[in-house]
């Protein structure tokens, strides 16, 4: 199965210039959604993963199938003020201005390996303030997993430590 053929290319979205890869197509779609779900667990299963954990809102819709599938937890990561517990925060800077990513202060334990699922590597900034909360934290990551690379935006270079999966390359 050609995955790419269930990517949506919208020129001109959020902005002139910009050319959105839009995943809609593929979560409503179930055979193209299972695909995808299957080799990011296969991923999984191949690095240790003891608990996935993913970025609001996207990570979640990719992440919690894959720890479901595998029997292990699933951890948020979520804005500012999203979380009623205790959490640990990290700034990072956008292109335009910062953002923040916080996780519960109890959510990994110490040692333990953790697999970070999104659906889009870009610049690598969001995935580079998850791991520094997995490992503020104790965890150890196992890896980084993506339905789509952007492959212009160097992502992968500020992840070069890692082992990082992706499904689609554009």
């Amino acid at each position: 199965m050609n995955l790419k053929d269930y990517i949506a290319s919208i020129p001109d979205f959020p902005s002139e210039g910009i050319l959105f890869r839009d995943i809609t197509p593929l979560m409503a779609d179930g055979d193209a959604f299972k695909e995808a779900c299957d080799q990011l667990i296969e991923f999984a299963e191949k690095v240790g993963a003891e608990v996935v954990a993913g970025p609001e809102s996207r990570g979640f819709i990719f992440g919690c199938p894959v720890s479901y599938a595998l029997n292990i937890g699933f951890v948020p990561f979520r804005k500012p003020g999203k979380l009623p517990r205790k959490t640990v925060a990290y700034s990072y800077a956008l292109e335009y201005g910062t953002n923040e990513l916080h996780m519960h202060a109890d959510a990994i334990k110490s040692g333990q390996k953790v697999l970070i699922i999104d659906d889009l590597l870009a610049t690598g900034g969001t995935v580079e303030a998850a791991i520094h909360l997995v490992e503020e934290l104790g965890g150890e990551v196992v890896g980084c997993a993506f339905l789509i690379e952007l492959e212009d935006l160097k992502g992968r270079e500020r992840l070069k430590d890692y082992e990082v999966f992706t499904l689609l390359k554009y």
